[in-house]
């Protein structure tokens, strides 16, 4: 399984609809490519419910490793990615919605006061959900009891899964209004890391140098790197690469050939493709396109 997203990184697929912006999906990270998601961004907010087993989850520049029973809450547009950790499996909850399903219409008090208050400010990118914390694990039982809900729908479903997220909302304002003053301004680096990785999405098939990706966010080159392993947690060529061999897998399910493959995804030989993407999917392209082809 594959995630669908756009050169912004911006992910393409629904999570509810207009009517009902609400989308619950049962998750396994094993059933990933590489055991994991990339990283995307969706404007629906994400609240996760670890099921069993564990994951390490990357959202913007924090990492979590999440074990079963824990949760997290994932703002939107925020950058996320998810990781197998020491080979285990994990099942995992996830709860998608738009944040106007807290407020109903554009600019009601609803959406200036309390929603846009967390959804503006990007340092408020994520929250670890604890059972050890009691309003954690209330949030973590609400989100529990949609999915049960959510088996079997009452007739006033919808209704009720609204009642339950305005309450979780309510206790996540309850929180980051209590935070200092200084934590309340919303910062801008997120435009600058999701204008860096839409840069690369875009030519990362050509010769890419990190002079060309440092002029294009208009920083020095020290800072490019530093900046985007601080929010990403390997470097810029580690991503490229990571990326190539993902764009590659469709094209080996297809059945292109793998001199083609190596050249369409931007690497300089077969050989050399050959060689990362072993390091990446733990076999050769060849016996992967046997595998999986026509999937």
């Amino acid at each position: 399984m594959q995630l669908h997203i756009e050169k912004d990184q911006k992910e393409i697929k629904r999570h509810g609809n207009y009517e009902f912006p609400v989308h619950l999906s049962l998750e396994k990270i094993q059933s990933y490519e590489q055991a994991s998601f990339p990283w995307h961004w969706h404007p629906e907010i994400e609240l996760t419910w670890i099921m069993s087993g564990q994951i390490e989850y990357l959202v913007n520049d924090k990492k979590y490793l999440l074990k079963e029973g824990d949760g997290l809450f994932c703002n939107s547009n925020s950058l996320h990615s998810g990781y197998m950790k020491d080979g285990q499996d994990c099942n995992y909850l996830s709860l998608t919605f738009h944040p106007r399903f807290i407020y109903g219409y554009e600019n009601s008090l609803l959406q200036t006061k309390y929603v846009d208050f967390i959804t503006s400010n990007e340092s408020w990118h994520s929250l670890g959900l604890e059972s050890e914390t009691d309003w954690h694990r209330d949030i973590i039982g609400q989100i529990r009891k949609i999915y049960h809900m959510s088996q079997t729908p009452p007739p006033d479903y919808e209704l009720r899964v609204h009642l339950i997220l305005a309450e979780i909302w309510q206790k996540l304002y309850s929180y980051y209004n209590s935070l200092p003053a200084s934590e309340h301004h919303p910062q801008k680096h997120l435009a600058r890391l999701k204008d860096i990785l839409s840069f690369i999405q875009e030519h990362y098939a050509q010769e890419l140098s990190l002079d060309e990706i440092a002029e294009h966010v208009n920083i020095c080159k020290s800072e490019c790197c530093r900046f985007f392993k601080k929010y990403m947690k390997m470097t810029i060529f580690d991503y490229i690469l990571f990326l190539r061999v993902q764009n590659s897998l469709p094209l080996l399910r297809e059945g292109e050939s793998i001199t083609k493959i190596a050249s369409m995804t931007g690497f300089s030989t077969s050989a050399y493709y050959g060689q990362i993407f072993k390091r990446y999917m733990g076999c050769s392209p060849s016996k992967y396109r046997r595998e999986h082809m026509g999937e």
